[in-house]
C-alpha cells in the first residue's frame, strides 16, 4: 500500500494505474476453456476461428480491458536493456521471500519503486515461467519507475499470441502443455468478454475486491468488495474465484 499511495497519480500518468488494481483479484484459472477455445486458435490468422466467424485479442481489447498504453511508439530494445540495478532473486525464499528483502519503511524510493514493478510485470503481467523471482523485466521495471514511457500493451499482446502458438503446438503434438508461462490472465479475461451469456456471467453484478491494508480491521457493515470501476475489474472476477467469494 505503501508504494501505491506514493505513485497511484503516476501510474495513472503512465497508463498502468487500472492494470496494478487488476492483479489484487487473485484470478484463478479457467483451464478447461483456455484449452477448448486454444484448439481453435489459427497460426496462419492469429485469430480463433469458430463456427460463427473469427475473433481474436486486438489491441482495443488490451485498451479497454486493462487500459494499458498501446499509442506511444514501440522500443525494440526494451526487455534487451541491461538493467542499472542488481536484485536478488536466487535461495530468497520465492516471491514472499522477494518483498521481505526489498520492501522498506518510509519514503518510497526510485529502487523499491522499481523492484515493485519487477515483480508486478514477472508475476503478474508476464507470468513468468519460472514461477519465482527474476530480473528479466527489471531494465523495463527502472524505465518505468524513472519515468520511462513505452507500450505495454503492445508488449503484452505479442505475448499473448506467443502463448497462444505455444499451447497449439503442444496440443497438434499431442504432449502436455505444462507451465510455458505467458499471460493466460488475459486470454481467460478476454475469453469470458465473448462468452459471457453462454457463461451465465452477468458482469454487471460482479464485485471486485477492494485494496485494503493487511493491518486495517473492516468493520461488521463494511464490506471487502466494491462494484467494478471499469470492464477489466467486471471480466477478471468469475463466480467461484477467490476473490469473488470473500
Amino acid at each position: 500500500m505503501r508504494v501505491s499511495n506514493t505513485n497511484e497519480v503516476y501510474w495513472g500518468e503512465c497508463k498502468i494505474d487500472q492494470c496494478i488494481r487488476l492483479s489484487i483479484a487473485d484470478m484463478e484459472r479457467n483451464e478447461s476453456m483456455l484449452i477448448a477455445a486454444s484448439y481453435f486458435w489459427s497460426d496462419t490468422f492469429n485469430a480463433f476461428i469458430f463456427g460463427h466467424g473469427s475473433a481474436s485479442p486486438t489491441l482495443a481489447d488490451v485498451f479497454m480491458l486493462t487500459g494499458l498504453d498501446i499509442a506511444t511508439a514501440a522500443d525494440g530494445q526494451l526487455f534487451s536493456r541491461r538493467a542499472k540495478r542488481k536484485v536478488e532473486t536466487r535461495n530468497i525464499g520465492g516471491w514472499p521471500g522477494y518483498i521481505q528483502k526489498y520492501q522498506k519503511t518510509g519514503p518510497v524510493g526510485q529502487r523499491e519503486h522499481a523492484t515493485f514493478l519487477n515483480m508486478w510485470l514477472d508475476k503478474f503481467i508476464f507470468c513468468g515461467r519460472s514461477v519465482g523471482p527474476t530480473s528479466v523485466y527489471l531494465s523495463a521495471a527502472e524505465r518505468l519507475a524513472d519515468g520511462g514511457r513505452f507500450p505495454l500493451g503492445r508488449y503484452l499482446l505479442g505475448s499473448v499470441y506467443h502463448l497462444l502458438h505455444q499451447v497449439t503446438e503442444k496440443l497438434l503434438l499431442g504432449e502436455p502443455i505444462g507451465n510455458l508461462g505467458g499471460p493466460w490472465w488475459f486470454i481467460n479475461m478476454w475469453l469470458n468478454v465473448h462468452m459471457h451469456k453462454r457463461l451465465r456471467f452477468d458482469f454487471f453484478a460482479q464485485q471486485f475486491p477492494r485494496g485494503i491494508p493487511e493491518d486495517y480491521e473492516l468493520a461488521d457493515d463494511e464490506s471487502a468488495t466494491c462494484s467494478p470501476l471499469n470492464y477489466g475489474e467486471a471480466f477478471i472476477v468469475l463466480p467461484g474465484t477467490a476473490s469473488n467469494e470473500n
